[in-house]
């Protein structure tokens, strides 16, 4: 069974990182831009099977419906272990960086938080098996090539997962307006994972349990919650931003 990647930066990426890809189809008169020959360029020094197909026909293999003129076949992706994603800060040398969704459902919240993940130095991204997406082409194409870059751990049990988290000295922090902690507010620097709840119901009770702390971000509006994105990109680069100042000081 194959995946899709679909796009033309997600397939780029893809390709740049080595990606194992079956075949790529592109459009019959697709446009020569700068992308489209820098992935030409690659399909070629990789020696990957090309198909030219009518813009009806790519249609019918995207699974996005937004895959600009390019669709490359891909083996399943796999997940990688709970392990395997523990091993990534230490072989780095630096405090671990995860972030746990507790149940997101929306591929472009999920691609998007990927994709901020992987500008703001995750280790990892650990997701929930049920009742939640998993890396589909959608969840590809937004986040835009970062997913190749970035680890993704599928798991049964979230609190079971941050158990383990903590097992390795790692701070549970979550994202949650119940929280009394603002999360500019509270240290970052040491080896943390972010929880982020679903986009309907937030974390759930079991969950925040087993949070070390919960904090909130401050709102001035009438809204009384943000995107799931959203409010993971902030606290990503809070993180992000506390650490670089260490570093730099």
């Amino acid at each position: 069974m194959s995946d899709t990647i679909e796009g033309r930066n997600p397939v780029l990426e893809a390709l740049r990182a080595g990606r194992t890809i079956s075949r790529i189809l592109i459009a019959r008169n697709i446009e020569k831009s700068g992308t489209i020959n820098e992935i030409l360029s690659l399909i070629k020094e990789k020696n990957i099977p090309v198909e030219y197909l009518e813009k009806d026909e790519l249609s019918h293999v995207s699974r996005t419906g937004s895959y600009q003129g390019i669709v490359a076949l891909i083996p399943q992706r796999q997940y990688f272990d709970l392990a395997e994603i523990l091993s990534i800060p230490q072989k780095k040398q630096e405090p671990a960086f995860f972030v746990v969704l507790d149940g997101i459902e929306d591929p472009h919240n999920l691609g998007a938080i990927i994709r901020t993940g992987e500008a703001t130095g995750v280790h990892g991204v650990i997701i929930r098996e049920k009742r939640a997406v998993g890396l589909t082409a959608g969840v590809e194409k937004a986040s835009a090539g970062a997913l190749e870059y970035v680890a993704v751990a599928r798991v049964n049990n979230i609190s079971r997962a941050l158990e383990r988290l903590k097992k390795q000295n790692i701070w549970i922090i979550g994202v949650d307006q119940s929280g009394d902690i603002e999360y500019t507010g509270i240290d970052l620097k040491p080896p943390s994972a972010i929880v982020i709840g679903s986009e309907g119901g937030g974390i759930s009770s079991l969950v925040k349990r087993n949070c070390d702390f919960l904090v909130k971000i401050p709102m001035a509006g009438k809204i009384t919650s943000l995107n799931a994105s959203v409010a993971a990109a902030l606290v990503m680069y809070e993180v992000f931003r506390q650490r670089k100042n260490k570093v730099s000081g």
